[in-house]
């Protein structure tokens, strides 16, 4: 059978590459996007607890990681937040503010998958699911691609938009970035981000009885640091604040914590010494932080007793162990439940504009596949729009 003859193929029908496949098929392109999966958009599914946390207000290159961070700053200009929320509000979605600028459908995320769905239905897109590409060549200006179910395609023009490995459970690899690897593209580190964090079995059997403690804290690592919720687990720490930080977090580095940032512990547990130096030191320390975690901090600096026992050395301990806590770390829950990947495409390959491959026409990369990483909080999902919105307009 001789291949079918199309102007864009889409490998990965996620954020980035139905976005893409929009804007390729407005313009007259012929496209066909492809998927391994059996549903179209997944993470966004099961994104946001189910409701899509689908952009953020405050969106900018500043809160982007990767070896070029700026690369994002024009695709993140041309297709922002705003262009994204005026498609969502012309397709009849409801959506809040929570916090932080992030914006969540007020129904299911299943409306988002459905308008992008809608739009690609009217752009002209082949949308075919269950099909991933077997062989790969490079045919003249374009590329031959044996698929799955036995076709075969020739397309001027390919798009990598697989993502990263990422939840692996729904699917993800690291194909795209084997792709850029075997058409000489390079590829930086990649590691699980927004991800728990893990401790090591000695720290954690200290900790045991905080798992499913929750506070609201500022977690540091350097001069990065994240005001957000903390929650203690039975493995280590996760909640939005620990999350953001594991971005920044390496192996063998600690982090900091401050479990009631803005509180002057020592001058409130000397305040409540005066008053009545009878009550215990963890019960006296539980009316600023959580009582298990009074107990806890009690019991670790040695602590134990009445306040009218503790001097004020004893009670500055206490104050250092709530908002000077420095942990470190062992590990990370890893891809399994990492929100993102971190690293991929190197940056110094694309063309910040259109995300094309310098050194290989017809090629593109884009979404999560790149070396841009956004923080928590619907970050990720505009660079997929922006990204897929930019690629779309030259593919």
């Amino acid at each position: 059978m001789g291949a079918t003859d199309i102007d864009v193929l889409i490998v990965g029908a996620g954020a980035a590459g139905m976005m893409a496949a929009i804007e390729a098929g407005r313009r007259g392109r012929r496209v066909r996007i492809i998927d391994h999966a059996r549903a179209p958009g997944e993470k966004i599914r099961i994104s946001g607890g189910g409701r899509c946390n689908f952009t953020n207000l405050g969106c900018g290159p500043h809160a982007f990681l990767g070896e070029n961070p700026r690369f994002a700053t024009s695709a993140l200009k041309r297709f922002t937040q705003h262009d994204f929320i005026k498609r969502v509000d012309q397709a009849g979605i409801a959506w809040h503010e929570k916090t932080l600028g992030q914006l969540f459908c007020d129904d299911s995320a299943k409306l988002i998958i459905r308008m992008l769905t809608d739009q690609m239905r009217e752009a002209g897109v082949a949308l075919s699911l269950g099909v991933s590409v077997d062989r790969l060549t490079r045919a003249g200006d374009g590329f031959d691609a044996a698929l799955s179910d036995g076709s075969s395609l020739r397309c001027a023009s390919l798009i990598l938009a697989t993502g990263g490995k990422s939840i692996p459970k729904m699917g993800a690899t690291g194909w795209a970035w084997d792709t850029a690897r075997a058409l000489g593209l390079r590829v930086t580190e990649t590691r699980p981000a927004l991800v728990p964090l893990t401790f090591e079995p000695g720290l954690l059997e200290r900790l045991k009885p905080l798992a499913g403690v929750s506070v609201e804290a500022v977690v540091s690592h350097g001069k990065t640091t994240f005001a957000e919720g903390l929650l203690f687990t039975h493995r280590g720490l996760s909640g939005p604040s620990v999350l953001q930080i594991s971005s920044y977090w390496r192996e063998g580095e600690a982090i900091g914590l401050a479990l009631a940032p803005g509180v002057e512990v020592f001058a409130q547990l000397k305040a409540m010494k005066a008053g009545n130096g009878r009550q215990a030191a963890h019960t006296a320390l539980g009316q600023i932080v959580p009582k298990r975690l009074a107990e806890v901090l009690v019991d670790q600096e040695g602590a134990t007793g009445n306040l009218a026992d503790l001097s004020d050395k004893a009670l500055r301990r206490l104050d250092q162990a709530v908002n000077g806590w420095s942990v470190k770390p062992v590990g990370s829950e890893g891809y399994r439940t990492a929100e993102v990947t971190l690293g991929g495409v190197a940056t110094d390959q694309l063309d910040q504009q259109t995300m094309a491959v310098k050194r290989v026409p017809g090629l593109y990369v884009i979404g999560e596949a790149v070396d841009i990483t956004g923080w928590l909080g619907g970050y990720n999902f505009q660079w997929a729009w922006s990204s897929g919105w930019a690629a779309g307009q030259i593919a």
